[in-house]
């Protein structure tokens, strides 16, 4: 196809169908021989997993990786409102999928409050006595959250949203029982497939009476989200996400429903703002954002007279995380250093920075103050071990640990490695960074290498546990690079903006430039070098096998874009013009014809070395149809394609399930490929 050709849906019914016909013929290993097992020594995928050219595992495969399957950690997700009890994020012995549990103190059995077949990982207490929770799920990776109540007295579950629309937590009212959510209806229950204007609710609810539901304000677009409550409940800062580099923050009065900008004010040039937490008086609220300098600050604005104070202009990073404490004198941060969150302290009053308590090494995760004690909880995780549940009193400002990480028999997680920072530089000369994890001693020689490009693109791969990639790393001695390429966070707004619009392959070329240093270092094996991704990493994955397959073993793709005009028009209508801001506007006509040009399907004849395609049907960011048109096309050209595709996820695998039977075909997929 040209670069300036537009597939119809003749063509793409057309390419659908090759996928269905070559359903049940797989296709030999690429690169190795895998041999064929008996078959009652095979692993069988679930009814759930459409199954497309992957040879059938050996039981064996599954056995040998079982231990690194099984990891679970826990994360902090709310403070009880008087005890010292909280609730975590944590997947039970034996579980599919991610729950809600109730801690009772420090090291406490976790007690399961919710259990379903799809993953909870929102979730807050009631605000007043604690009495009940309520807490976000969706079906079937779909994201069209609805809201639940859940009494822990007699654990009735009640349905507080409207499903025929996706809702979101937002905050409850200081005052009152109350919370704030925001909705919007879902391109399947609106009227007419494509929404030309979107716009979200924001809404009051009394989940004890949901029948109570106010609606106080109608807000054009999709990306607004409640930053900070005013103490007297009169009103709220808001932030209104329009992309990674702009974002507004507006005052709503909850009582009319009416709202007016503050931030930036009239004559300021755009910037990030990101709304927070008021400060007790009522005075101001706290915020973040890049409108002084390159990095995301903490600052104050004051209501009487607009005064910014810029609490962090000393630090040269992020800000991307913020806790107020229960006297309102102290205000913890989450500061993201060079891909490790750090935690910083700083007084409400003066706004001085204030010695920070020692903490085990590792990257914070979230932080939260509990509403009545001088106790700061947090996540952290690290190379050494899936996140845990911390506790710092601020009277005594040393770390109890209330979780222990649990570790799969057999596994010493002491034994995994360390990740290093290490630079390359890129074809301009600019300097790019990346996370390194090499296998242990034993494995002599130069390695193999997985570089793992994270999604966003306005994301950042950070330090913290791997999971089941330490497989890789402890029982293959593949050494795992995770690069950071231009667009990433975390290191300033200029390097943020680099991949937008028509320079989007400048970042396919910084991995380029990786693999040219690759080359030069003794300690990897530049002939050995898969590159997988998800969501834009899935894109960028497809982009690299289309630039650089002299120069891999391999590809996995996982939810990526393969035509940037197909995923756009396809995506959810809420999301598009967020993304158009990144991508580009594929009703220009010179735009589209340059995503047309770059999108990783309008040059598949280029991928010639076996691809591995992953996907949830479900999606609604990146939709499955991007998947399915890829493996056709790749597929038709003669080169060997393997695809997963699960009925029941969406972006990307949250069931353990799915995700262990596609974790196997990986560590098959890895070993026909880097390990011949």
């Amino acid at each position: 196809m040209s670069a300036n050709a537009r597939p119809t849906s003749a063509v793409a019914t057309a390419l659908l169908g090759a996928v269905l016909v070559t359903a049940c013929a797989p296709l030999a290993a690429p690169r190795a021989s895998v041999a064929t097992p008996s078959a009652d020594a095979v692993v069988a995928a679930n009814a759930n997993l459409v199954v497309q050219g992957i040879p059938p595992i050996p039981a064996s495969v599954a056995e040998s990786v079982a231990r690194y399957t099984d990891f679970r950690g826990h994360r902090f997700v709310d403070w009880h409102p008087q005890r010292a009890e909280m609730l975590v994020a944590h997947r039970r012995e034996g579980g599919d999928t991610t729950q809600i549990f109730r801690l009772a103190g420090p090291h406490s059995t976790p007690e399961q409050l919710t259990d379903f077949a799809d993953p909870v990982r929102v979730a807050s207490y009631e605000p007043n006595r604690g009495e009940y929770i309520v807490f976000e799920r969706s079906t079937g990776g779909n994201e069209a959250a609805q809201l639940y109540r859940l009494d822990l007295a007699t654990r009735k579950t009640t349905l507080l949203s409207d499903v025929d629309e996706r809702n979101e937590f937002q905050a409850w009212l200081h005052r009152s029982g109350r919370l704030l959510c925001l909705s919007l209806p879902l391109d399947r229950t609106a009227v007419g497939r494509t929404r030309t204007e979107i716009q979200q609710t924001l809404s009051l609810i009394d989940p004890l009476d949901p029948s109570s539901r106010r609606r106080v304000a109608e807000l054009p677009g999709g990306g607004w989200a409640v930053g900070g409550v005013a103490w007297d409940d009169g009103q709220v800062a808001m932030t209104r996400y329009l992309s990674a580099t702009e974002s507004e923050i507006w005052l709503l009065d909850l009582a009319s429903g009416m709202r007016k900008k503050v931030l930036p004010a009239s004559g300021e040039p755009p910037a990030a703002h990101f709304a927070a937490m008021w400060k007790h008086d009522d005075s101001g609220f706290f915020f973040v954002s890049d409108r002084g300098g390159e990095f995301r600050e903490l600052m104050f604005l004051r209501i009487a007279d607009g005064r910014v104070t810029r609490l962090t202009r000393h630090i040269p990073w992020d800000v991307d995380g913020v806790s107020l404490d229960a006297s309102g004198r102290l205000l913890a941060a989450r500061v993201n250093v060079d891909g490790k969150a750090e935690l910083r302290l700083f007084d409400t009053e003066h706004f001085d920075e204030l010695p920070t308590p020692r903490l085990q090494e590792g990257s914070v995760q979230t932080i939260a103050f509990h509403r009545q004690r001088a106790e700061l909880a947090f996540t952290l995780s690290d190379s050494q071990s899936p996140a845990t549940v911390s506790v710092i009193d601020v009277a005594r400002p040393v770390a109890q640990h209330w979780t222990t990480p649990a570790a799969p028999p057999g596994i010493d997680l002491q034994s995994f490695g360390s990740q290093r920072i290490v630079h390359w530089p890129s074809f301009d000369g600019r300097r790019i960074s990346g996370i390194l994890s090499m296998p242990p001693a034993r494995f002599s020689g130069p390695r193999p290498l997985l570089i793992a490009i994270h999604g966003g693109p306005e994301a950042q791969a950070r330090v913290g546990f791997l999971g089941r990639h330490n497989y890789f790393l402890e029982e293959l001695g593949v050494a795992i690079l995770r690069p950071n390429v231009r667009g990433s966070t975390g290191f300033g707004k200029t390097f943020l903006t680099l991949d937008n619009g028509r320079k989007r392959e400048d970042s396919v070329r910084d991995i380029g430039a990786l693999l040219d240093w690759v080359a030069q270092q003794p300690e990897f094996d530049s002939s050995r070098v898969l590159v997988e991704g998800g969501s834009y990493g899935g894109y960028m994955s497809l982009a690299v096998a289309t630039h650089y397959a002299d120069r891999i073993a391999g590809a996995i793709d996982v939810v990526g874009i393969s035509n940037f005009v197909t995923f756009l028009e396809n995506t959810e209508s809420y999301r598009r013009d967020l993304r158009r801001v990144e991508y580009g506007d594929e009703r220009d006509p010179a735009m589209r014809e340059f995503l047309l040009r770059i999108s990783p399907l309008t040059s598949a004849d280029r991928i010639t070395k076996p691809l591995f395609v992953v996907q949830g049907k479900n999606d609604p960011r990146v939709p499955y149809t991007e998947s399915e048109q890829i493996v056709a096309r790749v597929r038709a050209n003669g080169t060997p394609v393997w695809y997963l595709r699960a009925e029941n996820e969406g972006h990307g695998f949250a069931r353990k399930e799915n995700a262990d039977f596609e974790f196997f075909a990986t560590v098959m997929f890895m070993r026909a490929t880097l390990l011949r």
